[in-house]
């Protein structure tokens, strides 16, 4: 199989070239991925754990979906690939919300992250090439996990997750009754 060629930016996400996936991450060249985070209708988050192949932070929980552009890909394109590659959901355009983007750091890999999510009844199949299993989180379940074990998450995860639940984004879970 091809390595992956992603598009290489600059310090404003504007393409300057290309490289293939082990150049970009082997010289922390500034590229582009998203984040999907998927709700179910109680208002919780699926949180995917990372298959133990997988090049960086092996079976470390993670976004319901991410992962990088490819070169000439945009983000939204990426955010709805994404989530059907790791989790057999497809769904249209008008069912992702676009939120907030991070900048390209260390805490990102030097990802430009755009952060999307997406509220659904359908259950995740997961690719188990991607994910080794994954579960639907309360909110309270994801900020006592990241606040006693932060080493079980994939790098960029807590950064994600603090914006998201900093801006006070997640879908509001049906009255109880």
């Amino acid at each position: 199989m091809a390595e992956e060629i992603f598009d290489v930016v600059d310090d404003r996400d504007q393409v300057i070239g290309t490289a293939a996936r082990s150049d970009v991450h082997g010289r922390k060249l500034r590229h582009r991925a998203v984040h999907v985070f998927v709700f179910n209708r109680n208002g919780e988050l699926f949180v995917q754990k990372r298959a133990a192949t997988k090049d960086s932070f092996p079976g470390r929980y993670d976004s319901s979906a991410s992962g990088h552009l490819n070169s000439g890909e945009d983000y939204d394109a990426c955010a709805k690939r994404e989530l059907e590659e790791e989790l057999g959901l497809v769904l249209p355009a008008c069912r992702f919300r676009k939120h907030f983007k991070i900048d390209a750091c260390e805490d990102t890999g030097w990802e430009f992250v755009w952060v999307y999510s997406t509220v659904t009844d359908e259950q995740p199949r997961i690719n188990l090439d991607e994910l080794a299993t994954g579960e639907f989180w309360t909110q309270r379940r994801c900020r006592s996990m990241l606040a006693s074990h932060p080493e079980q998450f994939a790098r960029s995860f807590p950064l994600v997750f603090r914006e998201f639940d900093r801006q006070r984004l997640w879908p509001a879970a049906p009255p109880a009754e």
